[in-house]
């Protein structure tokens, strides 16, 4: 049997050693804040926006988001059936009702035509997921927000580094937030992001992040209301940084990658990859196969093709609603359908031509099987 191929895995070199050392022997103290505020900037600085606080996790950073921008109890928001649970774990814990629509089948992403038909007096907030770095439209579902006076908030969480007109995902709502899991292009090991260019916002994710201490406050150890605590170690932060330092070259090797798959599958007609709009960038965090309808061919005999190759895959997102604590929405067709044809291929700055090649035969014996 071959090696086994994973499905992903960070990219570290000696600058993450060296900063992550330097954070563990000197970040202590009146120093333990120096990584952490040094993300934060650099980050705002990559995206063009004029905020960011770095957090736990992209989930931890939703939850800020939407409890600073007062979204609760008796609130609807809208996003995709076919997302991940984080996505859609903090609008739950707000006291919030999510709302599943039906994706787009050529980017996978939250349709807005299906947006606007699900709008209601009580609805506050979009939430569009870039789902595996390809890119929602943003200018339908702006101008949807603008129409409802809506929060548009952006999950990026898969998308780093992928750009719509030239402007980098997350950058284009009332905030956006990013995730740094071990799995992403850019690493934390755990982590996320928080970024808006309001500044009242941001304020009050400051306020709500530090147990509910204003900045302003002088009376030592006194909050004003009772917050959360999803922030970032200086260590996390040290590594961020040194990945940071590297993200386009970390973008471009996982541009490669896809652009590798794109080339050997080019030749398969039931196969669909991740798709690159005129005028978008994307950044193919996770490269995805949609198998068409036609092919006959279904997710578990991807699945067993690719254990019995020892290699990692990873299934499509199943749809939201399908899960046990909501409620099924099988109208949402196409969230429906394409996760059971679906999966996601291995990905990570390192992988080598060779392996891309092994994982391109197996779903090549899988076609050849079902003709």
């Amino acid at each position: 049997m071959t090696e086994r191929i994973v499905y992903t895995q960070p990219s570290i070199t000696a600058l993450e050693h060296e900063y992550v050392m330097d954070a563990v022997k000197n970040g202590w103290g009146a120093h333990c804040y120096d990584y952490i505020n040094r993300f934060e900037e650099h980050f705002a600085r990559y995206l063009g926006v004029k905020h960011a606080v770095a957090t736990s996790s992209c989930t931890g950073a939703l939850q800020l988001g939407l409890a600073a921008a007062g979204i609760g109890a008796g609130d609807e928001v809208i996003l995709a059936d076919t997302n991940w649970i984080a996505s859609v774990a903090p609008v739950v814990h707000a006291g919030a009702t999510p709302v599943f629509v039906d994706i787009l089948p050529d980017t996978w992403c939250i349709d807005p035509q299906q947006v606007e038909r699900a709008i209601t007096a009580r609805t506050k907030a979009i939430i569009a997921v870039h789902l595996y770095g390809n890119l929602c439209d943003m200018d339908a579902l702006r101008a949807l927000a603008e129409k409802y006076q809506l929060h548009l908030i952006e999950d990026a969480a898969e998308a780093l580094g992928s750009e719509y007109h030239h402007h980098k995902a997350g950058s284009m709502g009332a905030f956006g937030t990013f995730s740094f899991h071990g799995t992403k292009t850019m690493t934390t090991g755990e982590g996320g992001m928080f970024v808006t260019n309001n500044s009242e916002l941001y304020e009050r994710v400051l306020t709500l992040n530090n147990h509910g201490r204003s900045r302003h406050q002088q009376k030592q150890f006194w909050p004003d209301e009772v917050g959360y605590k999803f922030k970032m170690s200086n260590i996390q932060a040290a590594l961020g940084c040194a990945q940071l330092e590297r993200i386009d070259e970390l973008v471009n090797a996982k541009r490669e990658v896809f652009s590798r798959y794109k080339t050997l599958l080019s030749s398969y007609d039931a196969v669909a990859l991740n798709p690159e709009p005129s005028g978008c960038r994307n950044a193919y965090w996770m490269p995805t196969v949609v198998f068409s309808e036609s092919s006959n061919i279904q997710q578990f005999q991807l699945l067993e093709a690719f254990k019995a190759a020892n290699i990692d895959a990873r299934v499509f997102f199943w749809p939201l609603s399908s899960l046990p604590m909501f409620t099924d929405k099988p109208e949402n067709k196409n969230a429906y359908g394409i996760c059971q044809r679906a999966i996601n291929l291995p990905s990570y700055p390192q992988m080598s031509i060779q392996q891309q090649e092994i994982v391109v035969s197996v779903i090549d014996g899988i076609i050849r099987s079902v003709k």
